[in-house]
């Protein structure tokens, strides 16, 4: 077997709708899709790339809300990304770390406590 691409990552919520908030106006992410008969929603940063899916949980869904994937998720300055984060009430969690000559990355979490990074490429 050959992995061709990674074209979506997605995390499990506790309400889809309060997701999709968190998600647009918390850290600027496009809404690209929104089907609420599947409690479905898609995501793409401004420069397009992979999408980040959002799940409402479900009994169809063996996952629970706060439990699964993280999502690494692109900036340009990573220390303005953070003090925005703060100020919309995101939970970012430590300090930012840098991968010299790597990456800098910040740990944080979204109101169910699923995990994400920021990550700002050195290279």
């Amino acid at each position: 077997m050959k992995i061709q691409a990674i074209k979506l990552c997605w995390v499990v919520v506790s309400d889809l709708e309060q997701a999709i908030k968190f998600y647009q106006e918390c850290l600027g992410l496009q809404l690209k899709e929104w089907n609420k008969e599947f409690g479905w929603a898609e995501f793409e940063g401004y420069e397009g790339g992979g999408r980040l899916g959002v799940s409402q949980a479900n009994e169809y869904t063996p996952l629970s809300a706060g439990s699964n994937a993280v999502v690494a998720l692109n900036v340009e300055d990573i220390e303005k990304a953070k003090e925005d984060c703060q100020k919309k009430g995101v939970t970012c969690v430590g300090d930012v770390i840098e991968v010299p000559g790597q990456v800098k990355l910040l740990t944080c979490r979204d109101q169910d406590g699923n995990w994400f990074q920021l990550a700002q490429p050195l290279f």
